[in-house]
């Protein structure tokens, strides 16, 4: 491997117009190809920084190779606490958040630059995955096509919409407003979850403009598996973000949360109380059938999109993923309001009256068995990898 730093090297130091951050933990070949990938931007006035989260592999020392300015958490933090170290390190004006198994294009990052550069009212914007994701099987498929499919939906104008939620995977913002809003909250989300979103509700009820871009597009590497997928929309996104929408009194309608998809949910619990009840009645065939055909028709542009992309058959053996996918949003829902409840609110009340919020630092007065459970399940939500 040739040991060409990122961004064009100097005869004196100088302030980048963008800096890179990139966390890390046992990055492996996707790491590695995240890193070339960078080094191919038509936007080289950058400086790259790597946040090695306690690694076992060589993830340090390739960041080092390829050019990055790294630093290093001996024990395992968190992406949260990972991002907000390299923003602390960062030296230019904006800040490009990158996944460490995510591959740009190109022109990934000159992109999002023009539009900070024409716009200087523009606090952030993300991107989207592309529709090719290399990894193989129907469940890599199936949720990296998903992502792409509903990220490029709504009216766009010039390929931009507006947006109140913040993605890191592919993000830029600018980084002294990151810094003065905290960043992210590692105590919250110690580890992967929506700690992204919780901060793009922040800049936004304070008034901050953040855009999604259409056309800045990267390549997700992950290879998923069913299991991974089912504890990722459970504990580490649905749970967190439904107790996130009540702490902030959000009506969610924007995404993965619009109302034809919480329909869905809602359809799917009525499809599997059919299935538990065919061996009881046959008629309850029928409600599945109903069911199913209900889904499919509210979903008809995305299984359209992926008729086209994948085929026929793709599609058919993405249709149960895709139930799998609505069950576990409705089950986090449900294990979320059992914490809110449970929690009393999350909130507790001191003696100045004030309500703090549990995100950050309050802790609720112990309950019998159901605070318990509750504090079980929202040990699940954390848990390490």
């Amino acid at each position: 491997m040739d040991d060409v730093p990122a961004g064009p090297a100097g005869p004196e130091p100088r302030r980048p117009s963008l800096s890179v951050v990139v966390p890390v933990r046992d990055g492996g070949r996707d790491f590695e190809c995240c890193l070339r990938r960078l080094r191919e931007s038509t936007w080289t006035d950058y400086e790259l920084i790597a946040i090695d989260d306690g690694s076992i592999d060589d993830s340090g020392a390739l960041a080092r190779r390829m050019g990055a300015i790294v630093a290093r958490h001996e024990q395992p933090l968190g992406p949260a606490a990972a991002r907000n170290l390299g923003a602390q390190l960062a030296t230019a004006p904006l800040i490009f958040f990158l996944d460490a198994d995510v591959a740009v294009y190109p022109e990934t990052l000159s992109r999002g630059m023009a539009r900070f550069l024409a716009d200087p009212s523009l606090t952030a914007l993300f991107g989207s995955y592309d529709d090719q994701p290399p990894a193989a099987g129907v469940v890599s498929q199936f949720r990296n096509l998903l992502h792409h499919f509903v990220h490029q939906q709504g009216h766009f104008h010039k390929n931009e919409r507006p947006a109140h939620t913040f993605w890191t995977g592919c993000g830029m913002i600018k980084g002294q407003v990151f810094l003065d809003f905290g960043g992210f909250d590692p105590r919250l989300y110690p580890r992967p979850a929506i700690e992204d979103i919780e901060l793009g509700y922040r800049l936004t009820r304070a008034g901050h403009r953040i855009i999604l871009a259409r056309d800045v597009l990267a390549t997700h590497l992950k290879r998923w598996t069913l299991r991974e997928m089912v504890r990722t929309d459970i504990f580490r996104r649905g749970v967190p973000w439904a107790l996130l929408i009540k702490r902030s009194h959000t009506v969610e309608t924007d995404l993965n949360v619009k109302p034809g998809q919480k329909f869905c949910v809602a359809l799917t619990f009525l499809v599997v109380l059919a299935l538990l009840a065919m061996p009881v009645t046959a008629w309850a065939g029928l409600g599945v059938a109903a069911g199913s055909a209900a889904i499919v028709a509210l979903n008809g542009g995305f299984y359209r999109f992926l008729i086209g992309r994948r085929g026929f058959l793709f599609t058919l053996a993405a249709l149960p993923i895709h139930l799998i996918y609505y069950t576990c949003c409705g089950l986090a829902v449900m294990i979320a309001l059992y914490q809110w409840h449970a929690n009393g609110g999350g909130l507790k009340t001191q003696g100045t009256a004030r309500r703090e919020r549990i995100d950050r630092g309050a802790q609720s007065i112990p309950r019998p068995l159901r605070a318990r459970v509750a504090g079980r399940l929202a040990r699940w939500t954390a848990r390490s990898r």
